[in-house]
């Protein structure tokens, strides 16, 4: 399946908290998104890692190198990050774990990679009603991306808050108090592009557990791409 973005797509970088990370914002993003729901529908959603509180499908090498392909200006002119090659894994997602069931792991902002060019982007196939993506600022150390340098000090001041005050309750992440503040918010819009450095604090937002279901054409249908740089 080869991405192709639609004529009309719009794109925009927000910045948010003190260190400013550029997030590009693509409106209107691919050509056809209705073929991307309708491929999802004929896939087999499975639980893939301890992370995401849903269940995923793997797309193909095709549509990943297409993706790379596609965004590989946007990276280089808002991002800041120029590579002739990318690689990475792309997945269909669909959040769907009670608030209950969550694990510890998934009541937490979190950052998907400490290398500081690797890139996180979920593109929606659903509605605004399902929430959208915020990011955050650790409270105890201020920090708002957490790479290499920041893991360890991280690491023990947020094991020190959880000693402190506990684990936070079993529902998903709101405002992110009190151990964090949420420094924005982009909302889910359907065929919405987000694209962002894997360092960011940042977790899905999920306003209305009601809406949680494992249909596709119901539910809170993303893809994910998590992308680094081919040597």
């Amino acid at each position: 399946m080869t991405v192709l973005f639609s004529p009309q797509s719009a794109l925009r970088v927000e910045k948010f908290g003190r260190e400013q990370q550029p997030i590009a914002v693509i409106d209107d993003a691919f050509a056809q998104p209705e073929r991307l729901i309708e491929d999802a529908c004929a896939r087999k959603f499975t639980p893939i890692g301890p992370y995401y509180p849903g269940v995923r499908a793997a797309l193909d090498t095709e549509f990943t190198q297409s993706l790379c392909g596609a965004v590989q200006s946007i990276l280089a002119d808002h991002l800041k990050i120029t590579r002739d090659q990318w690689a990475g894994d792309c997945f269909y997602s669909l959040v769907t774990t009670p608030p209950e069931k969550l694990q510890p792991i998934q009541r937490f902002p979190h950052f998907d990679g400490v290398e500081d060019e690797r890139i996180a982007m979920v593109y929606y196939l659903c509605q605004p009603e399902h929430g959208g993506t915020s990011f955050y600022r650790h409270r105890a150390t201020g920090f708002e991306t957490v790479d290499a340098a920041r893991f360890q000090p991280y690491r023990s001041k947020l094991e020190a808050d959880v000693r402190e005050t506990g684990l936070p309750p079993a529902q998903y992440i709101d405002d992110g108090a009190p151990l964090f503040d949420r420094i924005g918010k982009i909302d889910a819009a359907f065929n919405r592009m987000v694209i962002y450095r894997g360092v960011n604090l940042h977790c899905s937002a999920i306003p209305d557990i009601s809406l949680l279901s494992a249909d596709p054409r119901m539910g809170r249908l993303t893809i994910n791409a998590f992308l680094a740089p081919r040597d």
